[in-house]
């Protein structure tokens, strides 16, 4: 789907790009709706004004990360936007009352570290050329992206408690669309038939991806389902390179590793923490081993 953008990014507003992701997505969550004979009742919403601002955080979030994506090469986005745990693990303690015990904290610092170590190549340069600039914005979109994701998972948290899947998905895409259409004064263009072509089939790939990804979770746990997120790392660097001749660089590799083992860690401690949970829920004296 980012490959897709990407490919269209020197023609195609990412305001554009957002609409045709958001509702060239609905007709396949509606289809899979249908298939599971949860269409219509699936789609009632509890809690409307949680739908608006998980939305609005989400639609913030994809915008500003097709705008990097256009901007970055596709690798050092990829890898920004997996920032967004870390920046879950700060909001979660800040409006949550979630606690940062050591080893969260620690990974935190680690990750923070290898986003740093992704981005210095761009601040580090000092000839402020017209390229230089739009990866400076870039970056800072895509950090700017990893924020909102991150604020959306926040509301998505409470969402879940009384929405259901397909609610969640569907009010998403429709909200993102309406708010795409906000940036038709910032220079809508009519796509070439090749660009069309790969919109339409960016906007299917998204569905079909959320469709999948929510699917995986109803049948494994998330940390068993989360490290295997992070191959897309992997992927958008064989696809940055083989498509768009990105060539990553040892520092970002680097960085990269960093942040893939700081999210695995925070990933695994969270399941463990969880399990420990249980039997204090059930009054029984949890095993210390």
């Amino acid at each position: 789907m980012f490959a897709c953008v990407k490919a269209v990014a020197d023609e195609v507003p990412a305001g554009e790009a957002m609409f045709f992701r958001s509702f060239f997505a609905i007709p396949v969550l509606l289809a899979w709706l249908v298939y599971r004979g949860e269409f219509p009742h699936k789609l009632v919403a509890v809690d409307p004004m949680g739908h608006v601002w998980r939305g609005m955080m989400g639609s913030f979030a994809m915008g500003l990360g097709f705008l990097a994506v256009g901007l970055l090469p596709l690798p050092e986005a990829v890898a920004i936007g997996y920032t967004a745990p870390f920046m879950v693990t700060i909001l979660a303690a800040m409006f949550l009352g979630e606690r940062i015990r050591l080893v969260r904290f620690a990974s935190l610092l680690l990750g923070l570290f290898g986003v740093f170590l992704v981005v210095f190549p761009t601040f580090s340069n000092t000839e402020l050329t017209a390229a230089t600039r739009l990866q400076t914005i870039g970056v800072f979109a895509a950090l700017m992206a990893a924020m909102f994701s991150a604020l959306a998972q926040v509301f998505a948290r409470k969402l879940v408690a009384t929405e259901s899947t397909g609610a969640i998905v569907f009010y998403f895409s429709c909200m993102s669309s309406l708010l795409s259409l906000m940036t038709l004064p910032f220079g809508w263009v009519v796509p070439s038939l090749p660009a069309l072509a790969l919109l339409l089939t960016g906007g299917l790939l998204g569905g079909i991806g959320q469709i999948l990804l929510t699917e995986s979770y109803r049948h494994a746990e998330v940390a068993v389902i989360a490290p295997f997120e992070y191959s897309s790392i992997l992927l958008a660097m064989l696809i940055g390179y083989f498509v768009f001749s990105e060539v990553p660089t040892p520092l970002m590799l680097l960085g990269v590793a960093l942040i893939v083992t700081a999210g695995v860690i925070i990933i695994l401690r969270e399941r463990r923490l969880g399990i420990a949970r249980i039997p204090k829920a059930k009054g029984a004296v949890p095993n210390q081993s």
